[in-house]
């Protein structure tokens, strides 16, 4: 299997943690969407990362179809079977994306635009959802459980996406979310290879 994905993106991070925690093995090729490589295109004809490659002729994306083939591949080593547990981890997974939705939608904002047109309301719409989503995690910082999930992987990797592209602010008043991530740096070593970090 082969993974297609962007050593920034969180929801690449969230997939390769994912996939180092379950033990599986990976090979991993960085691509460059803008470019519309042909092995993505010819994988995903959304030309999204992070895609699976996974041979004869199939592929697999988004993030989280990828977590749940992992998770089966694994014998359940992302979800939790319990119900009431299984249930959290999604929930879990749903916020760390949509945290990470709303960040990728301002970079988008910033990068696509010519300067005079981008529209400081749309930014400060997704920074007002991504705070409230950053608030209620720091009022209720999620319980670790006797393994990972795939909930963590995605709270880790959208946190670490905020440090590397909006260090600073987005810390203040939120120590509860900072040992958090701290915790789970000492779970997963992994973390410092694995986090998005700049290409």
């Amino acid at each position: 299997m082969k993974l297609l994905y962007s050593s920034a993106s969180p929801y690449s991070s969230k997939v390769r943690m994912a996939a180092h925690h379950a033990g599986i093995a990976i090979e991993s090729e960085k691509v460059v969407t803008s470019d519309d490589p042909a092995l993505l295109i010819d994988n995903n004809p959304l030309g999204k990362i992070p895609t699976l490659v996974i041979g004869n002729g199939q592929s697999v994306y988004d993030s989280v179809a990828i977590n749940r083939h992992l998770d089966r591949l694994s014998g359940g080593k992302l979800y939790p079977a319990d119900a009431e547990a299984g249930l959290r981890a999604d929930v879990l997974e749903a916020l760390g994306d949509g945290i990470a939705d709303c960040l990728l939608a301002i970079q988008y904002e910033h990068r696509m635009r010519p300067p005079e047109k981008v529209y400081q309301g749309w930014i400060d719409k997704q920074w007002t959802k991504a705070g409230r989503a950053l608030d209620a995690l720091n009022a209720n910082p999620p319980a670790f459980g006797e393994t990972l999930t795939a909930g963590d992987f995605a709270l880790a990797a959208t946190l670490g996406y905020l440090a590397l592209r909006f260090p600073g602010p987005w810390e203040e008043g939120r120590a509860n979310l900072l040992n958090w991530i701290a915790e789970f740096e000492k779970r997963f070593p992994a973390w410092t290879e694995l986090k998005p970090l700049a290409s």
